[in-house]
């Protein structure tokens, strides 16, 4: 269990690192760089849109609201530059 949770954070760390590139690119189309924006926003926010006091809707917000995002702005985003980011994240974290 614990293996396959330092595999998740590893995957997520990895992921990030490739929005990171593909939010600087010149190449993203700017709605992808504001649906980008929009979920690292949101999920930095000290704040929820609904309160997490709230039982289980308070909760779902952030793993509906984030993933939806994400999905929006690399619907936009050419396959061809996530796969050249993910090849420049790997490439780092070899040479680390």
């Amino acid at each position: 269990m614990l293996d396959k949770f330092k595999a998740l954070t590893k995957q997520l760390k990895k992921e990030f690192d490739v929005y990171r590139l593909v939010l600087r690119h010149s190449e993203t189309p700017w709605i992808s760089k504001c649906f980008l924006g929009l979920a690292v926003g949101y999920l930095l926010l000290p704040f929820d849109l609904i309160p997490d006091f709230l039982p289980v809707i308070g909760q779902l917000d952030d793993v509906v609201i984030i993933p939806v995002l994400l999905y929006l702005a690399l619907l936009f985003i050419p396959k061809q530059l996530i796969q050249s980011c993910r090849e420049q994240v790997e490439q780092m974290r070899q040479a680390n």
